[in-house]
């Protein structure tokens, strides 16, 4: 089978591995594959160095006449079986490249929401008709699109990205720098605050947490609009505004759980994939991928979108139970190794692609 691949890989490398070690596998397991995507991506390397060819071919639009005359080209000249675009600017171009050629077309969808029929910006993505497959991150990203698209329903699917655990074995930040031992029980919540990510709920939460030795970290940007209310919480002294980091892997490994109060429009957060594969345990809302991720009461706690209450008596029972903790976030590892890994995510994709092609 031979692939070709529009998709940016100039991510931080653990946002971008799940991905493109995907094409990596299926080069050794003897399809071609050829990448276009920024001539500078740091994974272009290894790319290169394991048998998958890369182009410099990226858009810097939607819609990029330049991109579409390379695309088409390339399209041409290599025959290709499957064109498979990853975002808001691939998808667009590659759709209009393939326009009258025989290649299927596949697009992948990461989040819920923003997909409209009356939205005619939806018919350049994946509504467009020239649309033969949709890879969806999760079963909730595959039900809201099953409701926007028309003809092939039964061509959007999900296949879960694959992980290693060994790509997030990290050391644990010194709880030191945050002025906190071994005694205290941290709770970590990264997140590039907006309103769909619940951080009002998770400061009323907190005051449902009765164990002194209890803190949260708040890892990321955005929180600004916030600091009121955390100024004004009864556990303002215990709640820490950490700011970017460049080692969220490494505090989430360093925490004992880690919170996210999401409200709305989740794909399958990759914070609490980084969190299983440290071993550490999760409290999360229902919307999106998330409770796909998290088995209620047995890898962590799943609770209703924007019930403060429910949450902070969630993490209320594990910030007074460390046996809980570590039951339940050695078994978020196994579930992430056993559910989530890289050698059924290609299996998948194979499966897919044939099928589109038989």
């Amino acid at each position: 089978m031979k692939i070709l691949v529009a998709s940016s890989y100039l991510h931080a490398w653990n946002s971008v591995r799940p991905e493109a070690e995907m094409f990596i596998e299926m080069v050794k397991q003897g399809h071609t594959v050829t990448v276009l995507t920024q001539g500078s991506a740091d994974y272009n390397q290894r790319f290169n160095d394991c048998g998958v060819k890369t182009l410099d071919c990226y858009p810097n639009k939607k819609i990029c006449i330049k991109t579409i005359k390379a695309m088409r080209k390339e399209l041409l000249a290599g025959d290709y079986d499957i064109f498979y675009a990853f975002n808001s600017k691939t998808i667009p171009n590659a759709i209009l490249a393939s326009i009258g050629l025989m290649v299927k077309v596949v697009t992948y969808r990461g989040t819920t929401g923003g997909l409209y029929r009356h939205d005619p910006s939806a018919y350049l993505t994946h509504l467009n008709p020239r649309v033969d497959g949709i890879v969806c991150v999760s079963d909730a990203v595959r039900q809201d699109v099953r409701q926007r698209v028309w003809g092939i329903k039964d061509n959007v699917v999900t296949i879960y990205k694959g992980h290693q655990l060994a790509w997030y074995q990290v050391e644990p930040t010194p709880r030191s720098e945050f002025g906190l031992t071994d005694q205290h029980v941290i709770a970590v919540c990264a997140a590039h605050v907006r309103p769909s990510k619940g951080i009002s709920v998770l400061i009323q939460a907190c005051q449902q947490v009765n164990n002194p030795d209890f803190h949260l970290l708040l890892v990321g940007s955005g929180f600004e609009p916030h600091l009121d209310e955390i100024a004004a919480s009864p556990m303002a002294e215990r709640i820490h505004l950490v700011g970017h980091r460049q080692d969220v892997p490494s505090i989430m490994a360093m925490a004992d759980f880690q919170v996210q109060p999401s409200i709305s429009g989740e794909g399958l957060p990759r914070t609490i994939i980084e969190a299983m594969a440290n071993g550490t345990t999760s409290v999360v809302t229902t919307t999106g991928g998330s409770p796909e991720l998290v088995d209620d009461a047995k890898t962590g706690y799943v609770v209703p979108t924007k019930n403060a209450i429910a949450f902070g008596q969630a993490m209320n029972k594990l910030a007074n139970d460390r046996a809980q903790i570590a039951a339940f976030s050695q078994a978020a590892k196994t579930k992430l190794d056993n559910e989530f890994n890289a050698k059924q995510t290609v299996q998948r994709h194979i499966d897919f692609f044939q099928r589109l092609l038989g």
